[in-house]
């Protein structure tokens, strides 16, 4: 059944131009008429909660109805935020001090944040670990991280200023040793995998696997240059090419020439036992998105997303089938 309330609110903020225009690149690509797809679009909207960004990416005009059903879309996506996720517990992941706190025992790493601790017990903090990534404390899409070498300043007095200026407010954290094989693969950002989990009847279900590598920065984020690949969420193992948002493929690292394909991790059943656990510890966010890192202490959490993204797990480059993922998560409410 559709949201239609979500559906209004949707057509009422929608960016017209950006939709005309995506109608005008399917007509040169397809030669449909424009208002064939227009009325495609709204179709798609009706019946799926497929927005005209969602039409576009999945390629839905070059689906069977049958087929555009198997895809989570946004407005799906929205409906299980809306039933699995309670609003006043956002903070908690939005906030990765308050993340870190509160699962901190799937985290194992220091952390502090700046604004709210003595300056003395910061600089406890970068004597104990002479290199270490500063997060703003409320960032997203991997924004603002940097990586920070003590030696590279004159002083703790300089880091600390720097941290400080203006109304900035960083976490820091102690550096992640990736575990080597998936070093191996890019070795300058903390190459992480996406585990989408659903709690139902209390029972924590694994939906989905996707692997998110670094490309040039030190975040593998897919909007700040990194690349996805899909995962076998019951194996650990790479079953597609990496992709990067201008739809670049990968099958070998550009950086390292490592295969991207084919790759298996370490300790994948640890990892899907940690995100099934972590699920469990806030009752009331049961749709979340988690950020595992394997490191050499094994599988970590890295953070959690309250608003699990629903794109980059169905891109057309690798629904080979053209199926999307909708029914992995019909299965988990049954």
């Amino acid at each position: 059944m559709p949201n239609f309330k979500y559906l209004f609110k949707r057509a009422k903020n929608m960016d017209y131009k950006n939709m005309y225009q995506k109608i005008n690149n399917i007509h040169q690509k397809t030669g449909k008429s424009r208002l064939y797809i227009f009325n495609d679009m709204r179709k798609c909207a009706l019946k799926y909660g497929a927005g005209y960004s969602d039409y576009d990416l999945f390629e839905m005009y070059n689906l069977t109805d049958d087929e555009r059903d198997t895809y989570i879309t946004r407005g799906r996506n929205n409906d299980l935020i809306k039933k699995y996720n309670n609003p006043a517990y956002n903070h908690i992941f939005r906030n990765k001090v308050e993340f870190n706190t509160k699962f901190k025992d799937f985290i194992k790493r220091d952390f502090i944040e700046v604004n709210t601790s003595k300056k003395e017990d910061v600089f406890k903090f970068m004597k104990k670990h002479s290199v270490f990534m500063a997060k703003p404390v409320s960032g997203t899409c991997g924004k603002g991280i940097e990586k920070i070498n003590v030696k590279d300043y004159k002083s703790l007095d300089e880091i600390y200023a720097y941290l400080t200026k203006d109304t900035s407010n960083y976490e820091l954290e102690e550096l992640i040793v990736q575990n080597e094989r998936v070093k191996k693969i890019y070795p300058d950002s903390i190459n992480t995998v996406r585990i989408v989990t659903i709690v139902e009847n209390n029972i924590p279900h694994v939906i989905c696997a996707y692997f998110r590598i670094g490309n040039g920065k030190y975040v593998d984020n897919f909007n700040s240059g990194g690349m996805v690949a899909p995962v076998n969420e019951l194996t650990g193992e790479v079953i597609d090419k990496g992709i990067d948002k201008n739809k670049n493929l990968y099958a070998y690292h550009p950086a390292t020439n490592e295969k991207i394909k084919g790759f298996k991790f370490p300790d994948w059943d640890k990892a899907l036992a940690m995100v099934q656990k972590a699920a469990l510890v806030i009752p009331e966010m049961r749709y979340i998105g988690w950020d595992v890192s394997f490191s050499d202490k094994g599988p970590i959490l890295v953070e959690g997303n309250e608003y699990p993204g629903h794109d980059i797990y169905q891109l057309p480059e690798h629904t080979h089938d053209k199926k999307g993922i909708w029914p992995k998560f019909t299965k988990a409410f049954k």
